[in-house]
């Protein structure tokens, strides 16, 4: 059965947006020198944070699920990406990133066999690196206020 998530929108400038999730109010911003007042972290941040955050859910339920603890997951997570396409310069490469690196450490009681099992189940059942990972359909529509 599936569930439903969603976030509602507006614009306070034109790099600044405010984004409802639930009870919940996210700053998207970009910082000076993308033209933004750095009021919060820009979009593509967001996508890293959300994978972040992803990783360590599923990340402790996988060890719960395995009978291993987990103490800590820290990770250090990059990308690269060309801002030429979106700021309308070239179409010579993709607008986002042309590859993510998750580096984590995990401090548990588990044997290293373990662990790259449990990283593997991990990175299977994860939802955002699915949807970074396989394309995701996006359907936009548009009407005018």
């Amino acid at each position: 059965m599936d569930i439903s998530f969603s976030v509602t929108a507006s614009s306070e400038s034109p790099t600044r947006t405010v984004v409802k999730a639930r009870n919940f109010e996210m700053i998207v911003d970009e910082p000076p020198s993308l033209g933004g007042d750095d009021k919060g972290a820009n979009p593509v941040e967001y996508v890293l944070a959300a994978l972040a955050g992803c990783l360590n859910v599923v990340g402790n339920l996988v060890a719960k699920e395995m009978g291993i603890k987990i103490d800590s997951i820290q990770m250090d997570i990059s990308g690269d990406l060309n801002p030429a396409k979106f700021q309308g310069k070239s179409d010579a490469e993709r607008a986002g990133y042309k590859k993510i690196r998750v580096a984590m450490k995990v401090k548990s009681d588990a044997g290293e066999e373990t662990l790259v099992k449990w990283k593997k189940a991990v990175e299977a059942r994860c939802p955002v690196s699915d949807n970074i990972a396989n394309p995701t359909p996006v359907e936009i529509t548009l009407s005018k206020m």
